[in-house]
């Protein structure tokens, strides 16, 4: 073909992709953050602050690298060499089905794979386009597909099942869990940084051409690691000892030169402030510092003896303000016409969502079934969780990108050239910032209904199993990544989720109606995104010609 014919298909094809990674934005990093949301470590809106950055950061920096154009070479471009162009609008209607079936899931609040969903969408074009025959059915291509179903939420699940445990009873179940916890701070911090390195390599952009470089990686993750290990040792464990177990009203920035701060002031009601931001999340029983259920009581049954400050056992009554909260959205604002407050109103609306509070009493007698910890000990997980939520969403975003911006940045090349694209195409950097804008907007508009799901929605949360979660699907994807697998985040940080669940020692602690509705939208993406797009290029296609 000549090449800029067809500008008309570029262009709608630069709306969708944009549509697509709309829909990544609204789903996918919800992976990274629900947890930390879901545990109070980070209202929505400080997530979705963190999340902008991050994930806007990590497409336009690591995302410049080669984007694999055929998603795991589902299908081969040889058989459109004749007709470029028709590679072109395989690669459109491809994008069409990625960005309706995710944007409906997201919808409806179904944590769904948005690889799976346009290598899916891909499939069905290809289908569409020479038959069945043109997908590769074996292990090297679908087969894994179907298997990771399984497989990684599995794995992820007893990953982060034995990092929750060795945390349980080593430090939190502990005769004085927060001088243990405290302890420990530097160790924490060093796996994490480790893991957060590791996880941004090899899943990030760059994963092919370092995966055989692990050694190396390794070292350099380790060095990294060790010298801010070391600095936490030095400022940042002397500042949260005094902050939160002396109670000082200590600033932020007093951190980096601890040592030198004289004595601050007592904070008044900072025990209280976090009792109530940790342990409001329903009802359900409280284990103190080195204390065990009242007699007659197993750990992750539901209490039922009065609240009483004395007690070693006691129950938190429903928040007040979740009462409230859910009464604020009843309320009608006064009409406006005026673009620019419509546009402020919607934003407020969607970033001030209390989304913890946002559940039903289901949700409220799942959560009945946790045990809850000391809140001054969880308080020290949720720095390592923000660390580690953050590294794997800047990880997301130069990964996860290519989802939309890969059969994108094909169709521009098609559409430049006028010739067929090799497997690979790079990518160039406009459409790696289209891209990183399109999914900061699915996320502020949308993000909140999939951060409900996968945070409080399936289990209770608190910082320390937010960070064994997030922990342990970040060490399932680094593995599979180094094995070159494909898993997808969504299908591990649920399975996370749920295996950190079990841990109460209680079935019924984990929401099971919403894994099953999960599950039902894994198996469902692959198939629906696929007839989507392979209708649309049959019609488009095949479709009498008029002039």
């Amino acid at each position: 073909m000549d090449p800029y014919s067809y500008t008309w298909l570029f262009a709608i094809g630069l709306v969708l992709a944009f549509a697509d990674a709309f829909g990544i934005g609204s789903n996918d990093v919800a992976n990274s953050f629900a947890t930390s949301v879901g545990s109070r470590s980070l209202t929505f809106k400080q997530a979705v602050g963190i999340a902008v950055f991050t994930e806007f950061g990590g497409a336009v920096l690591l995302g410049a690298g080669v984007a694999d154009t055929i998603k795991n070479k589902i299908i081969s471009i040889n058989q459109f060499a004749d007709a470029p162009e028709a590679l072109m609008l395989a690669f459109v209607c491809a994008l069409f089905g990625s960005a309706i079936w995710v944007n409906a899931a997201s919808h409806y609040g179904w944590p769904v794979s948005t690889t799976h969903s346009i290598t899916g969408a891909i499939a069905g074009a290809g289908v569409a386009a020479f038959g069945i025959n043109t997908v590769e059915w074996s292990w090297k291509g679908m087969g894994q597909i179907a298997a990771s179903w399984f497989i990684s939420p599995i794995v992820a699940g007893i990953f982060a099942a034995i990092i929750y445990s060795f945390t349980k009873y080593g430090i939190m179940r502990a005769k004085n869990s927060l001088k243990r916890a405290l302890m420990t701070i530097p160790v924490y911090i060093f796996f994490t940084l480790f893991l957060c390195i590791m996880y941004i390599i090899l899943k990030g952009g760059q994963s092919k051409t370092l995966a055989n470089k692990v050694n190396m990686i390794a070292g350099i993750a380790a060095g990294v690691a060790g010298a801010v290990a070391i600095w936490a040792f030095i400022f940042y464990v002397p500042w949260i000892r005094r902050k939160v177990q002396d109670e000082e009203n200590l600033r932020w920035y007093h951190v980096f030169y601890t040592p030198f701060v004289p004595v601050q002031e007592k904070d008044a009601g900072y025990a209280e402030r976090l009792d109530n931001l940790y342990k409001e999340h329903g009802k359900a029983f409280v284990v103190k510092e080195g204390q065990q259920p009242a007699e007659g009581e197993k750990e992750g049954e539901a209490s039922v003896v009065s609240v009483d400050k004395t007690s070693d056992v006691t129950i938190t009554e429903e928040p007040a303000h979740a009462t409230a909260s859910l009464a604020k959205l009843d309320e009608k604002p006064a009409r406006t016409y005026n673009p620019f407050v419509i546009v402020k109103n919607i934003f407020n609306d969607n970033l001030n969502r209390d989304v913890v509070s946002l559940q039903s009493q289901h949700v409220a007698d799942i959560h009945a079934r946790a045990v809850r910890y000391e809140s001054k000990t969880e308080h020290l997980y949720s720095f390592t969780q923000i660390l580690t939520a953050s590294f794997a969403s800047f990880a997301h975003g130069s990964n996860d990108v290519s989802n939309a911006v890969g059969p994108l940045a094909a169709i521009y090349a098609i559409w430049e050239s006028g010739v067929l694209p090799k497997s690979s195409v790079p990518v160039p950097i406009w459409i790696l910032v289209l891209g990183g804008i399109a999914i900061d907007f699915g996320l502020i508009f949308v993000g909140w209904r999939i951060m409900q799901k996968l945070g409080n929605n399936l289990t209770y949360h608190t910082p320390s199993r937010g960070f064994s979660m997030e922990f342990g699907a970040a060490l399932t994807v680094i593995s599979a990544s180094y094995m070159q697998l494909p898993v997808s985040t969504t299908h591990c940080i649920t399975g996370a989720t749920v295996g950190v669940g079990l841990c109460n020692g209680n079935l019924k602690a984990v929401n099971w109606r919403m894994i099953a509705w999960c599950f039902f939208g894994w198996i469902l993406t692959v198939p629906c995104a696929g007839v989507i797009a392979g209708c649309m290029f049959a019609l488009l296609s095949r479709a009498p010609k008029i002039l």
